[in-house]
């Protein structure tokens, strides 16, 4: 695998995290960072983003149980327990929550003024009303943004290069997502510019999975577009297989879709996201305010290829294509 990532905003500087250690040790109090984490330990996109937040705090030499104490809480795919479990952590008092959604991250803000919140992988955190803006956040929340909506446009004119007849596509949206109505409208936009015709699904919950990919072809779409949802990150897998068996091609923006079978996923890698996140935990607990802390923003993305089920689907992916891939599945 071959992974090229450039981040215009850096966390460089600061001291190690070993002083702080000590400081903690010599106290007796030992930081407690919640951490609400979307799926369940059972969902491979969930574990690996966790996973990553863990191995970002390890490198910075925190030592888990030891230095620092995590609270985790999974949503376990259920929308329903953010406010329970956001209101857990308050209870807590924990020195930093981390927020790994925009739905999570929405539910802590208007939990808690106080206590800095840090986000992981959010599509939209300005238009989500999450921070003021990416320079300047202002409030108690920081963090990674995953500028998902503004490659809306890219991820469109990809699916035109595989499928040339491409004139209609279907975008499937999680209107239960914050950013979705941004997400729309960019997608829609973009969609328009290219003379691309389109038809929007909605897909909530798992169940209404079953019903997208027959009212996609029903609409005569050509391809299938996902927009950002941890949900159908959850359900990538599924969401490849129902797509091939309807040999409809489709494009997400979710790490590891094409990994699942999925034919392309193009966009920043969102493990790395929680990765970075926890350079910011780093700085509150070292005393740096969210409001002071830039929003950091990828300027490097992923083009992830399967031509495998490229060739399940009877498409042939362009050389010039095959080349900008960062890797490719066969």
């Amino acid at each position: 695998m071959i992974s090229r990532r450039v981040f215009v905003v850096s966390l460089c500087g600061g001291l190690l995290a070993a002083p702080l250690a000590a400081d903690a040790q010599q106290t007796g109090k030992v930081p407690r960072i919640g951490v609400l984490i979307p799926g369940s330990p059972s969902v491979p996109s969930a574990t690996q983003a966790y996973g990553a937040f863990q191995q970002g705090l390890r490198d910075l030499g925190y030592v888990e149980g030891q230095t620092l104490r995590l609270e985790s809480r999974w949503e376990e795919g259920n929308p329903e327990r953010i406010p329970a479990l956001v209101a857990e952590l308050v209870r807590l008092n924990v020195d930093v929550i981390v927020a790994g959604t925009t739905p999570t991250a929405v539910a802590s803000k208007q939990a808690t003024r106080t206590i800095p919140i840090v986000i992981a992988a959010i599509s939209d955190p300005v238009g989500s009303g999450l921070v003021a803006s990416l320079s300047r956040p202002g409030g108690n929340v920081t963090g990674m943004s995953l500028l998902v909506a503004e490659l809306s446009g890219k991820r469109l004119e990809m699916l035109k290069e595989v499928v040339p007849r491409l004139s209609k596509v279907a975008i499937v949206a999680n209107p239960r997502n914050p950013a979705s109505t941004r997400l729309r409208a960019e997608t829609e936009a973009a969609a328009q510019s290219l003379g691309i015709q389109f038809r929007v699904i909605e897909a909530s919950v798992p169940a209404d999975l079953d019903r997208v990919f027959p009212a996609a072809v029903k609409a005569q779409a050509d391809a299938l577009l996902l927009l950002q949802s941890a949900m159908f990150s959850q359900e990538r897998a599924r969401i490849a297989d129902l797509a091939l068996k309807r040999r409809l091609p489709t494009m997400s923006g979710e790490t590891g879709y094409a990994q699942a079978g999925g034919l392309m996923n193009y966009g920043p890698n969102i493990p790395d996201s929680w990765r970075r996140s926890a350079a910011y935990v780093d700085k509150i607990l070292r005393g740096a305010k969210p409001s002071d802390l830039p929003v950091e923003q990828p300027t490097k993305f992923e083009l992830v290829i399967n031509l495998k089920t490229a060739k399940a689907l009877g498409l042939t992916i362009p050389p010039a294509l095959l080349a900008r891939a960062d890797e490719v599945i066969e």
